[in-house]
């Protein structure tokens, strides 16, 4: 009986996701995971970026921080070095884990509030004292703002905390600048109000004059002398109400709250939406009014630095309206930030997302996808894996002239400079965004779950930004994605064999892995007893690779854990691996973007490689023969060129033929302060003072091209000299 014919229950799996046989079992109620996420069950007792803590502090670098990154700079600053401070740094680490733990159990606060209850509880346990120390090691954190875990409303706080962060930056610029123009107007106008007949009355004299010296002079006689010959009002009627006209519109503007009623309500416009068309038409109404206030400072800065001509400029700034209006006068005014609540991304109101961005208004949006796993629309039973979220990223890009960020919600913090970089663009900017809804059933953490999206490249991790640069090479980036240089992440996996050995494997997570955390998908895997596997079947990453025929032969299957912990084999069907398939090509086209695999260039290389084939296929016999002549005499010109290049250098100094370098990495080994690499990943003697001369006749010993010269040694006194001299000889 052939291989096919004793496993058969298994290719029928495959082709059908039909169970007939025992030889394929239902992973439903398994608790299986795949395979490389075995080591993260517990992952609030592990260290990683969440839970973040939002900065509050007025004019600090950075807008937000994670609580793993705080303990460390407070155990830096307060816990004793060496093991006097050993105790301290274990109790700040519980408290941290504890801190993890309430926040992915729901609670929420500022972080004082929850590293208070975290070290009382401590306190509780270990004694007072302990809870005192704690306590007072909390007033070291460096930010005490609201805790966020990566839950599903996480991106959406994250996003509007960054963006008050921008505009108060904003904010600081646009109040300096109209702080001045506001003072240069009135001065204007205080002015010629004092040089007028109204300004040297007895009372403006008396007003303009400081409150005690008032008994010492008689305003009355004083007006008389100094009002003879004034004019009534040196300024003229046109400039004094175009004056007061632009006066009255700076000081009204309602863009920006002024400092001195920050926090009143209605004091300045809306900028925060959560939907796409309600952005749209308070951008619309208010244009009008940006219109006027664009206006109102172009003429105040004229007017401020006596430049303005009313012939000139009077028609000019009459014509002036909302169609005027440029993107350097939007850039001055607040951005719009349309955070979409998840599940409303097909609303009627966020139809219009694409027009919005692609309009050029000054608009950051959030789209959060929080379903990679939907059906196709047109029915045909494919998955379409989030086509209208997941992609939506990508079909923006397509547009060009905006910033795009695609990430899952677990990467949002490391992508954080991304994130302000995108927020302080001057055009649109998309941020769509992976998160999870809270799901009781899910088999994952909701931060595992968004990692788990990105290692398997179902939610790849990029960014686009049109300002970067005029091609891709400087507007796309791939960062942050694990091994963006390959079709998967392979990493090992550690495990004991049947015989209680240790073992290793080199193992890919694919989409199918990823589809492995879902129990929704249960359906589309099927458990192999151990005692059924068979050489038929092979990782499905390897099977992807097959061609029709050799894949015919074989069925995939995906490395899981049960919920022992043991390794089982889970057979993926046909359907699934089809999806797999298609994420693997959504991802290449990701990677032709950032420059990996490019196939222009492959083309470009394989037809230049044609060609050169082509040359030496059609060169005379008689090359050979000219071909030798060609090396001895370029043999000759190298090996003269040799003495010329040492020339340059006496015997005495120390020095690398760096131009040779074969980059083997030896001298390095042997002290890499001594010796470093260029760019090109070329050796060069770094300092000569961080080693000895023992160390550089070491490394001319054990170069493989012989390219170090050890010349004559720093330190007379360094023992050993007289034999080293000896075997430094030959390379100086």
């Amino acid at each position: 009986m052939d291989m096919q014919t004793r496993h058969q229950d298994q290719r029928i799996f495959h082709l059908t996701a039909k169970r007939a046989g025992d030889g394929v079992l239902p992973i439903a109620g398994l608790g299986l995971r795949p395979a490389l996420l075995a080591p993260y069950r517990d992952l609030d007792a592990l260290r990683h970026d969440y839970p973040l803590v939002l900065e509050t502090r007025p004019g600090a670098p950075d807008y937000v921080h994670s609580l793993t990154s705080l303990v460390d700079a407070v155990l830096k600053d307060v816990a004793p070095r060496g093991i006097d401070g050993e105790r301290l740094r274990r109790h700040a680490l519980q408290l941290e884990r504890d801190i993890r733990r309430d926040v992915a159990a729901g609670a929420r606060g500022s972080l004082a509030e929850l590293w208070n209850a975290a070290a009382a509880r401590l306190g509780a346990q270990e004694g007072e004292t302990l809870e005192q120390v704690l306590t007072q090691a909390g007033t070291a954190l460096q930010a005490d703002g609201a805790v966020l875990g990566c839950t599903p409303d996480m991106p959406a706080q994250l996003l509007t905390h960054a963006w008050q962060a921008a505009q108060r930056r904003k904010a600081r610029q646009f109040h300096a600048d109209l702080g001045r123009l506001v003072r240069k107007l009135s001065d204007i106008l205080r002015a010629a109000f004092s040089h007028s007949q109204a300004g040297r009355q007895p009372q403006a004299l008396m007003a303009a004059m400081g409150g005690p010296h008032h008994a010492q002079f008689d305003f009355e006689a004083l007006s008389r002398v100094v009002g003879k010959g004034v004019p009534r009002d040196e300024l003229p009627p046109a400039r004094r109400e175009r004056l007061l006209r632009t006066l009255a519109v700076l000081e009204s503007q309602r863009f920006f709250t002024p400092p001195e009623l920050e926090g009143a309500a209605d004091a300045a416009h809306g900028f925060t939406f959560d939907n796409c068309a309600a952005a749209a038409e308070a951008f619309r109404e208010r244009l009008p009014e940006v219109a006027a206030l664009v206006k109102a400072m172009a003429v105040a800065e004229l007017e401020a630095a006596g430049h303005y001509i009313e012939a000139e400029h009077d028609l000019s700034f009459e014509a002036m309206d909302e169609h005027a209006l440029t993107p350097d006068d939007l850039a001055r005014l607040p951005d719009y930030l349309v955070c979409i609540p998840p599940g409303r991304n097909d609303a009627p109101d966020n139809a219009m997302l694409m027009d919005l961005l692609s309009s050029g208004l000054p608009v950051k949006v959030l789209v959060q996808t929080t379903d990679l796993l939907e059906e196709a629309a047109i029915g045909t039973g494919h998955y379409a894996f989030g086509v209208r979220s997941a992609r939506l990223a990508t079909t923006a890009m397509g547009l060009g002239g905006m910033f795009v960020l695609q990430t899952p919600s677990a990467n949002l913090y490391a992508l954080r400079g991304r994130i302000a970089q995108g927020l302080a663009c001057r055009g649109p900017a998309l941020f769509s965004v992976f998160a999870r809804d809270e799901d009781p059933i899910g088999t994952l953490p909701a931060y595992l779950y968004a990692a788990a999206a990105m290692q398997s490249r179902a939610f790849p991790s990029f960014s686009y930004d049109a300002s970067a640069g005029s091609n891709w090479a400087e507007r796309f980036s791939l960062e942050n994605n694990p091994q963006p240089d390959d079709d998967w992440p392979v990493e090992p996996l550690d495990y004991a064999d049947t015989a209680l050995q240790r073992a290793s494997l080199r193992v890919a997570f694919s989409f199918a892995d990823f589809m492995l955390c879902e129990p929704r998908q249960a359906a589309h895997f099927a458990l192999v007893p151990r005692e059924r596997w068979n050489d038929a079947m092979l990782p499905a990453t390897d099977w992807l690779a097959l061609d029709e025929a050799a894949s015919a032969r074989h069925v995939p299957y995906v490395l899981a854990v049960d919920e022992h912990d043991a390794l089982q084999r889970v057979l993926v069907d046909a359907r699934l691996m089809q999806a797999t398939q298609r994420c693997l090509l959504l991802w290449q086209r990701l990677q032709e973007h950032g420059g990996v695999h490019d196939s222009h260039a492959e083309r470009l290389l394989a037809r230049e490689k044609a060609a050169w084939d082509a040359a030496q296929a059609a060169a005379p016999t008689a090359a050979p023969v000219a071909a030798a002549g060609a090396v001895t005499t370029a043999t000759t010109a190298a090996t003269a060129a040799e003495p010329a290049a040492a020339a340059e250098h006496s015997r005495d100094e120390a020095w690398i033929d760096t131009a040779r370098c074969p980059s083997c990495n030896e001298c390095q080994l042997i002290n890499d302060r001594m010796f470093g690499y260029d760019e090109r990943k070329q050796a060069y003697i770094k300092d000569l003072t961080a080693g000895s001369y023992r160390q550089l006749v070491e490394a001319a010993e054990s170069c493989q091209v012989a390219i170090i010269h050890p010349g004559k040694p720093r330190d007379p006194n360094e023992p050993g000299l007289e034999e080293l001299l000896a075997r430094a000889e030959p390379f100086r």
